[in-house]
């Protein structure tokens, strides 16, 4: 599978757009766009999303792509309900594999999912 880095600049070689005129289009300086392709800065949400619009591509395609947890997310889940974080370490002490978990939740969820009550 193909890094964040790479598939931005693939996208960009594909629209045959310079790093310097995608840089310029973001709003942002070139060196930061070549440290993002090559994997050296993740770029912030808000500037994945001006990525995505200038490439013409659907943020959730790039998102595929991003290695990096939602750890503030997942933070916020536990700090609410300790049992998400009890449900992330056995996660982490069974060293389930990518397809393991993904075919878990997959499984799991047969429809769309009810909201809990608090």
């Amino acid at each position: 599978m193909k890094t964040l880095g790479q598939r931005i600049r693939e996208r960009r070689e594909e629209l045959d757009l310079s790093l310097r005129e995608f840089a310029k289009q973001l709003g942002c300086s070139p060196p930061f766009v070549s440290d993002v392709e090559y994997g050296r800065r993740f770029p912030s949400s808000d500037m994945l999303g001006e990525m995505a619009r200038v490439l013409k591509l659907d943020i959730e395609e790039l998102k595929a792509h991003d290695p990096r947890p939602p750890l503030d997310e997942i933070r916020r889940m536990a700090e609410r309900d300790p049992r998400y974080a009890m449900a992330f370490r056995t996660l982490v002490e069974k060293n389930y594999t990518a397809d393991e978990l993904q075919s878990l939740v997959s499984s799991k969820r047969k429809g769309p999912r009810k909201p809990q009550e608090k």
